[in-house]
C-alpha cells in the first residue's frame, strides 16, 4: 500500500525500491525502515512510498539518562551556584568581595567545559538543578553560556575565562537592591524599575573596589546596552558597547527566558532561540547572538520533547525552512512543526 512518509513508523517494510527524483537509488526493496532511513527519505524529497501491509507496536521510550561526562560536571555548578552565595552576601555586607575565590570556582568548572558540546543538556542540567534563588542559578548559566559563545566566537581560553568571569558577576550589583523589588510578582512601578535599572551601577562599583579587574567592571555595567541605544543605563550605540558586554547580554537574556522566575515562567528552548534571532537585528549583537543560535541548534536532535497536543517524543531533524519547528517522532509516527503550526514544543528534556 502506498503511504505518505510523515505516517511511516520503524519497522515498516517497503513493497519496493525508492529512487529520488534524480533517479538515485535510495533505498532497496525490502528494506526494513529505520527511524533514520525514514529520516533519509525526507531528505531526498520523497513524499510517498509503497510498503507491505503488515502490522507492528511502536512505541516511544523516554530516555531518562544523562551522559557521565555531564554528571561529571555537576559538582562543579553546584559548588559554582553556592559559592556566588558567599560572594553575594559579602558584597551586601563590605561592598567588595575576594576575587581569588571568584577564580577558585569558576577555573574548574571553565576546565571541564572544553570536552562537553552539549549544551543544551548542560543548560537542562542546570535548569533542573533544584535551586530556587534565581540570581545564584543564573549568574552561572551566564558565566557558562558566555564561555561557550566567546569560544565559538574565536576568543582564546584566557580570553574565553574573561567572558565567562565577567558574565559569572554582572549582577553582583543586585547584592544592593531593595530584595522585596527583587522577588515582587507583579509589575514593577516606574520607580522601582528605575531603581532595578542602578544594578548595572553598583555592579560595576562593587566590581572595582574588590579588584583592578576593569574589563569585568565595564561588562557589569553595560550588560543591559542595547545596539540601536535603547539599553540602560548609559544609552549606548553598536560600537560603544564593549564585546564582552555583547556576548554577556546574549547570555543573560537567553537564561533569563529560559528560566522561571516570580514574575514570569520560563519559555521553551527553541522558541527562545526563535525570539533571540529576531532581537539580532537591531537590539543584540548578531554575531554573538548568531553563534549561540548556530551551536545550539544541533544539541536539540535526540532530546525527548513534550508537545503542546499532549504527545511526547525525540526531535530527529533540523527543519531548514524553520530551524526552530523541528521534525518529531512520537509512538505514533512524525510530527513535522514547520506544517503543522498549530502544534508546538511545551518542554525540552534530557
Amino acid at each position: 500500500m502506498k503511504i505518505h512518509i510523515m505516517d511511516l513508523s520503524p519497522g515498516d517494510r517497503l513493497k519496493g525500491d525508492v529512487f529520488n527524483n534524480y533517479g538515485v537509488l535510495v533505498l532497496q526493496k525490502e528494506s526494513s525502515l529505520s527511524s533514520d532511513a525514514i529520516v533519509k527519505l525526507m531528505q531526498h524529497g520523497i513524499d510517498y512510498v509503497e510498503i507491505e501491509p503488515h502490522t507492528v507496536e511502536h512505541y516511544f521510550q523516554p530516555n531518562n539518562s544523562t551522559s557521565d561526562t555531564i554528571q561529571k560536571i555537576k559538582p562543579f555548578f553546584d559548588e559554582a551556584v553556592d559559592g556566588f552565595e558567599d560572594i553575594f552576601l559579602s558584597a551586601l555586607s563590605n561592598g567588595t568581595y575576594d576575587d581569588a575565590k571568584v577564580d577558585d570556582l569558576l577555573q574548574p568548572m571553565v576546565n571541564n567545559l572544553g570536552g562537553q558540546k552539549d549544551v543544551v543538556s548542560l543548560l537542562l542540567l542546570l535548569s533542573d538543578s533544584g535551586n530556587d534563588n534565581y540570581t545564584y542559578n543564573h549568574s552561572l548559566q551566564v558565566g557558562m553560556l558566555s564561555y561557550y559563545i566567546a569560544s565559538w566566537l574565536g576568543y582564546s581560553k584566557l580570553e574565553a575565562y574573561e567572558v565567562s568571569k565577567a558574565g559569572y558577576l554582572i549582577d553582583i550589583g543586585k547584592c544592593k537592591l531593595d530584595q522585596d523589588v527583587l522577588s515582587k510578582p507583579g509589575k514593577l512601578t516606574p520607580e522601582e524599575f528605575e531603581e532595578v535599572k542602578r544594578h548595572t551601577i553598583y555592579g560595576h562599583d562593587i566590581i572595582l573596589n574588590s579588584t583592578d579587574d576593569e574589563i569585568s567592571a565595564i561588562v557589569a555595567l553595560q550588560h543591559h546596552e542595547r545596539d540601536d541605544g535603547s539599553g540602560y543605563p548609559q544609552g549606548l550605540l553598536d560600537k560603544q558597547i564593549h564585546p564582552y558586554a555583547k556576548i554577556t547580554a546574549v547570555a543573560d537574556v537567553y537564561t533569563a527566558m529560559t528560566s522561571n522566575r516570580v514574575y514570569q515562567s520560563k519559555h521553551e528552548f527553541l522558541a527562545v532561540l526563535r525570539e533571540l534571532n529576531s532581537l539580532s537585528f537591531g537590539k543584540l549583537s548578531p554575531e554573538p547572538t548568531q553563534a549561540l543560535i548556530k551551536h545550539l541548534l544541533p544539541n536539540f536532535i535526540g532530546k525527548n520533547v513534550l508537545l503542546s497536543s499532549g504527545e511526547i517524543g525525540s526531535i530527529i531533524m533540523t527543519n531548514q525552512t524553520d530551524f526552530f519547528r523541528p521534525l518529531v517522532r512520537t509512538d505514533s509516527g512524525f510530527v513535522d512543526l514547520s506544517k503543522e503550526r498549530e502544534i508546538s514544543i511545551s518542554e525540552v528534556y534530557m
